[in-house]
């Protein structure tokens, strides 16, 4: 009997009941903190009206909050047509990518949003390191630390070759610099910032120290997919 086999099953049943678990627990606390703006924006979203729903922080929130069952729902569906396959750690790679999508996709959505002119106002860059964290608010900070937060924190967990600090600080500071760009090229009467690029690759890095623990247990699984059966040798 394969020793190292036996204590895998239980490893990878652990980090599945914890990622649920901390995904359901996060998006409790999220929800009681701000239940009051929540619940203003839920009729506009449950009538399906974009004004007052999809293009306010609030409905995005809400929304993001709604689909979270089915987002657990797709990861299952996933992790059991892996396992079926005989993909190893199928339940931490369907985790992570639902992960990734779930809880970058409202953000993303959040920072494409149009201020009060676009497409008039001019196009407006800020390169000065620092000089816009100090308008950004407690709220700001917190909302662009959240932006690839998601990202950092399952990217590694997903692909061994992202597995590594500075990797990952490389995909937040990347993926921030396209959505500056796309701000900027939009036209989107917003500031495309390198504060913001900062922040949010910041952000990637504490998440993906959050995880560190099982995306190292990942850098050292050698493959994720099935091994091919070998034929066996003939006797000489």
């Amino acid at each position: 009997m394969n020793h190292d086999l036996s204590l895998a099953a239980p490893r990878r049943r652990t980090l599945r009941i914890v990622l649920l678990s901390l995904a359901v627990l996060g998006s409790v606390s999220a929800a009681f903190v701000v239940r009051g703006p929540l619940m203003m924006s839920a009729p506009m979203c449950m009538a399906g009206r974009w004004h007052g729903c999809f293009d306010t922080f609030n409905g995005v929130v809400l929304m993001t909050l709604v689909a979270l069952p089915l987002a657990v729902l797709v990861a299952w569906a996933l992790a059991r047509r892996r396992r079926a396959a005989g993909v190893a750690s199928a339940w931490r790679m369907s985790l992570a990518e639902v992960g990734m999508v779930h809880g970058t996709v409202p953000f993303l959505w959040l920072t494409m949003m149009p201020g009060g002119d676009p497409g008039i106002a001019p196009a407006r860059v800020s390169l000065v390191p620092l000089r816009d964290l100090v308008t950004m608010g407690p709220l700001g900070i917190v909302g662009n630390l959240l932006v690839f937060a998601s990202l950092g924190f399952f990217a590694p967990m997903r692909w061994a070759a992202l597995a590594s600090v500075p990797r990952i600080l490389a995909l937040g500071a990347g993926c921030s610099v396209l959505v500056e760009t796309a701000q900027y090229v939009l036209r989107l009467d917003r500031v495309s910032s390198v504060d913001d690029v900062l922040v949010n690759a910041a952000g990637a890095v504490l998440a993906g120290l959050a995880s560190r623990r099982w995306w190292r247990a990942t850098a050292q699984t050698p493959s994720e997919q099935p091994r091919p059966a070998q034929a066996p040798t003939p006797a000489g």
